[in-house]
């Protein structure tokens, strides 16, 4: 990748400076140590839920709202949970010793960090969740002495209902990672992160979750091929202003409007900023009309998108209600454009999706709350990184106003995931390791 001489300044989601003098390469998911080792977690590790499975034989609920009477089983999970660990590291295992298991609610759930082994030689990332449902499936079989006849609905706890449908429909085994057989196309793998997962692995921090967004949403980026040449800088510079509060904007903007402020105020101290650290400057007049010139369309886009999070943050966050989060991407780029004579961000490509989404999620379709969407799906996919990092932030900012709530959808992620540190503080981990 090329190599950067300009510099950002790396700040805290509370607008302490966390790195200075910070070159562009430094932060990206191909360089960056901590980003390397979300991007390898992301991958290798998978929830398993004890407790969930055994509940689920008890009263014969398998895979997705299913029932199956007569078919309970009556398992002391819990209870030998120790053995069962032991079995599934020693399954999962390939060298010896390398599988990482972290329990968590006194064992009722674990996180279990398969070998690298198991993805270099596998030609997806679903190696690791099928490792490990597998071996829960054998483990339980195997320390219960469950007959050939009652096995298959321990494994209906571990798969869901796969292979009847695409993914693991109902399972107690999950990843944070959707199949590939979902992801809409080449590169979609970490798009396709719900936004209601971001939220709960962040502890509701509309900064730290925004951030991790996008940092799985720029790596995404960088997979699809949408981060080659000049493309790379673009992604980069949006990633670190919008999502890493690079040099402090996103923090001091929502400071300076978080009281009374708007989405216009928010709009005014961005152009502000931009004018005064010579992003844009003044170009020709149209009658009563002022139009803005920039020499660096990137960087400008930067500015927008870090504008577009900041508005979000302070409208959504006032009403504590994260439904306004579409129209205020959209309308805070309408505004952005006529203000300025120069494209919102991503180019125009944020608030065509903005449009869609705000029919989608709460329109007269309304099939969905905000935080049930991922960077994967046909509405929002269009906006390259810069929207569902947004949209993370207004569901952290949500008081429960969503039919489908983080901690309905989501809460062994922030329970297992979570407790990660690269995962829950992606802002202070990415400074710290450069």
């Amino acid at each position: 990748m090329a190599k950067y001489k300009e510099t950002i300044d790396l700040y805290s989601d509370d607008g302490k400076v966390l790195k200075s003098n910070v070159t562009l390469d430094k932060i990206s998911p191909l360089v960056n140590p901590a980003s390397k080792k979300l991007i390898d977690l992301a991958k290798r590790s998978v929830a398993v839920n004890l407790g969930g499975i055994e509940a689920a034989l008890k009263t014969g609920k398998l895979g997705k709202g299913g029932v199956i009477m007569g078919r309970e089983l009556d398992l002391p999970i819990i209870a030998n949970k120790d053995a069962i660990v032991a079995k599934i590291k020693d399954m999962v295992d390939v060298n010896g010793g390398e599988t990482v298991v972290h329990e968590y609610k006194g064992g009722n759930l674990l996180l279990v960090e398969v070998p690298e082994a198991r993805i270099t030689s596998a030609s997806t990332y679903d190696a690791a969740i099928t490792a490990v449902a597998a071996a829960t499936t054998y483990a339980i079989v195997d320390q219960f002495k469950v007959s050939m006849f009652d096995a298959p609905a321990v494994k209906a706890t571990t798969f869901g209902a796969y292979p009847h449908t695409m993914d693991m429909e109902g399972a107690f085994v999950t990843s944070i990672l959707s199949n590939p057989q979902n992801n809409e196309g080449l590169g979609y793998g970490f798009r396709n992160i719900g936004v209601n997962h971001f939220v709960m692995m962040t502890h509701r921090n509309a900064m730290q979750g925004a951030a991790l967004a996008a940092t799985l949403e720029t790596a995404g980026e960088f997979e699809m091929g949408g981060a080659i040449g000049p493309f790379e800088r673009h992604m980069l510079l949006q990633y670190a202003f919008q999502g890493l509060n690079a040099n402090n904007l996103v923090y001091e903007l929502v400071k300076e409007n978080g009281q009374t402020g708007t989405v216009g105020t928010v709009l005014q101290s961005l152009v502000g900023r931009a004018i005064e650290d010579k992003v844009i400057v003044p170009g020709k007049k149209g009658g009563y009309f002022q139009f803005y010139d920039t020499k660096d369309p990137m960087m400008w886009n930067a500015y927008a998108a870090a504008g577009t999070l900041a508005a979000t943050m302070v409208n959504c966050g006032a009403g504590r209600f994260a439904q306004a989060v579409s129209a205020t991407m959209l309308y805070f780029n309408d505004l952005l454009e006529h203000e300025t004579g120069l494209p919102g961000t991503d180019f125009g490509r944020l608030m065509g999706t903005s449009v869609g989404f705000s029919f989608f999620s709460h329109s007269i379709y309304g099939g969905g709350g905000p935080g049930i969407f991922n960077g994967n799906h046909v509405v929002t996919r269009h906006a390259n990184g810069c929207g569902i990092p947004c949209v993370v932030a207004a569901c952290a900012l949500d008081a429960g106003t969503q039919m489908f709530t983080p901690e309905g959808t989501s809460a062994i992620m922030g329970e297992t995931y979570g407790q990660i540190p690269e995962f829950s503080k992606p802002i202070d981990q990415i400074a710290k390791s450069i």
